[in-house]
This record gives structure tokens, sequence and C-alpha cells, in this order.
């Protein structure tokens, strides 16, 4: 994967895409192979060091939000930013992607006060906020309505452009899958290769993974 590629990786139920996601964010260990996420190996490591890395290198995206019920957006996000140490270095970045996803005047609402919608956007800030190599997000539209769906996929494509921000994102819905760069799709725990796929020369295009 390319700097600031926004690749989608689909496939029905049960094929392993979320097992893929999961060894890829180190949550998980391959049963062979390697990870390498910006240049530093993630699957042969031990668990504190694949921590740090995933720490410093890798935001995640669930379904669930996720978000912390009893703090308002703006809590949610400064509790990520003390969790992964950047202070206040980052501040204009901060204000830079709440306007990006919409959320200026959502900053002081607790997640019960939000949309679906709303909340999936704090919970993608809440990843991207400390600038991660890559954002690896798992069916993020999974439970939102069409009109809502829509909205946290072009903010997604939004990332990608205006950041560069490297994305994986699975789902096994086409119209989802459309709105990144690249497609990859699986079937059975298995890539299906495709004639059109490209492989990048290393030297001349480093890799995420």
């Amino acid at each position: 994967m390319r700097e600031g590629e926004f690749i989608s990786v689909m496939g029905p139920s049960g094929c392993g895409k979320s097992t893929l996601l999961h060894i890829l964010g180190g949550l998980a260990q391959p049963s062979s192979g390697r990870v390498i996420i910006d240049g530093e190996e993630i699957s042969s490591v031990n668990d504190s060091t694949r921590t740090d890395i995933r720490r410093r290198k890798i935001g995640f995206v669930f379904q669930r939000y996720n978000l912390l019920p009893t703090l308002t957006a703006e809590g949610n996000l400064e509790i990520a930013r003390e969790i992964f140490g950047n202070g206040q270095e980052n501040v204009h970045h901060v204000q830079d992607i709440l306007k990006l996803l919409g959320l200026e005047n959502k900053v002081k609402h607790k997640p019960s006060e939000m949309s679906g919608g709303e909340q999936q956007r704090v919970a993608i800030a809440r990843a991207v906020i400390n600038r991660p190599a890559i954002l690896l997000a798992d069916e993020p539209t999974g439970n939102l309505d069409t009109e809502n769906s829509q909205v946290v996929l072009m903010m997604l494509q939004e990332l990608n452009r205006t950041f560069n921000q490297s994305i994986i994102m699975i789902t096994h819905n086409p119209e989802a899958a459309a709105v990144a760069s690249r497609l990859i799709e699986m079937r059975d725990g298995r890539v299906i290769p495709h004639d059109h796929d490209v492989t990048y020369d290393r030297k001349e295009n480093p890799t995420y993974i």
C-alpha cells in the first residue's frame, strides 16, 4: 500500500476481512508472513513493542462507535490525545479535523446528544487526531442509514484527499467500496487476484503495508 492510498477490502461475511484488518492492526498474530507498517515490522515483535507501534502508527474506526458516553465529543478527543502523548502540539490539526468532519458545533455534546452519523464522525476524528500513518476502518457504515453512510464515506474521502491519510476500509457493500481508489476482493480467506491489480516498486514508491 502506498502512502496516501484509500483501499477498500470487500467480500461476503465470514471471508476473513476483519481477521485481515486485525492482523494489519497488530490486534492478532498472523500464522505466517510478515506485517510491515511505515517501515516497522509488527508481526514478530513482543506485545509491548507491538502496542507501542500500534499506538503511534495506527488509527481504528469500528462499526460500533465506542465513544465514552460520559464525555463530550471534545472530551473523547482529548482522552485520545493524552493516551497518544501529543499534548497541545496538534491544536491547529484538531481544529482542521473538526471543521472537515463538520463537528465544530458538536464538541460540547455527549454521544447521547448526537446522531449515529455524528458519533461515527467523532470516532473518525478520534482515530486520526494524532496523525496515524494508517487508518483502519472495519465496516464504518454498518450501523448507519443510507444518508449517514454517504456522509461518513464522503468524510473518509476528504480525509484521504486533504490530509493524504492512508486508509484501509473493510466492507461488504459495493457502494461503500466504490469510494476508495483501489479495491481488494476476498473470498474464503484469500485475496481474489485481478489482472488490473498493480504491484508498486518499493524503491520508487515506499509502501506502508
